[in-house]
């Protein structure tokens, strides 16, 4: 099922978050796109605490992240998360972050599964997930 939920959250890059230079270091950019994964899934009506309530966990099974501009200490960054894709047992999301003067600083997409909490198998969507989506489907 093709989605178009977007969602957009703002993060502040800390001072304890950047190196020598003053550039965020690479590896917060993860962090900053579970921000906004899980800022949208609340902004669309379910958290990841309801879920797991319910049984359901929501692992990462794939990470892609392309950097194009440093993130500096103390900027202010938009982070824009898009629900795209719902393919069987797997949610795909697509992210953007871009600075305060609009410039775009990374880019990434993670594919995550839907797994029983007891056995860590995969299995569909949740119908409550699939309720709160269904307004977005292409």
């Amino acid at each position: 099922m093709q989605l178009s939920f977007k969602n957009q959250t703002k993060v502040r890059v800390r001072y304890g978050e950047t190196d020598q230079m003053g550039y965020c270091y690479y590896g917060n950019y993860a962090q900053y796109f579970e921000v906004g994964r899980v800022e949208a899934m609340r902004s669309l009506g379910m958290s990841y605490r309801a879920m797991e309530e319910q049984g359901v966990m929501l692992p990462v099974s794939n990470f892609n992240v392309n950097y194009f501009a440093p993130a500096k200490y103390d900027d202010e960054l938009t982070i824009t998360t898009t629900i795209s894709l719902l393919k069987g047992a797997r949610l795909f999301f697509d992210y953007t972050i871009h600075n305060e003067n609009g410039d775009l600083v990374s880019d990434a997409q993670t594919t995550l599964v839907f797994v029983n909490k007891e056995t860590m198998r995969p299995i569909k969507a949740p119908d409550s997930f699939l309720e709160l989506i269904k307004p977005y489907e292409i």
